[in-house]
């Protein structure tokens, strides 16, 4: 019997997830978020974001834990609405078409 996060039977999160991977569909929805994240800008914020902390840390000193730590709150918060709402779309029309 498998264990999924601990119990017998799997969650709804991990079924949706096992669909998206076996299908191949979570490694196109990558692609296209990366594709929209350039797009929009968002990668280069993040960019600037990182370098202007290892410029005030010091970049000997500064580690890629801490980095992720500070930006990756700033980088979730600042996913435009656009992009959370068209990749929310995808996944509904995915999961929609496999129902079927």
């Amino acid at each position: 019997m498998q264990k999924w996060s601990g119990q017998s039977t799997p969650s709804l999160q991990e079924i949706v997830d096992l669909k998206l991977v076996q299908s191949g569909e979570k490694e196109r929805l990558k692609e296209l978020l990366v594709e929209r994240l350039v797009e929009c800008g968002w990668k280069d914020e993040m960019k600037a974001l990182c370098r202007e902390f290892a410029r005030k840390k010091g970049r000997d000193t500064v580690t890629v834990h801490e980095l992720v730590k500070v930006i990756t709150p700033k980088g979730r918060a600042s996913v435009p609405d656009s992009v959370k709402a068209e990749m929310l779309q995808r996944i509904r029309s995915f999961l929609a078409s496999t129902a079927t």
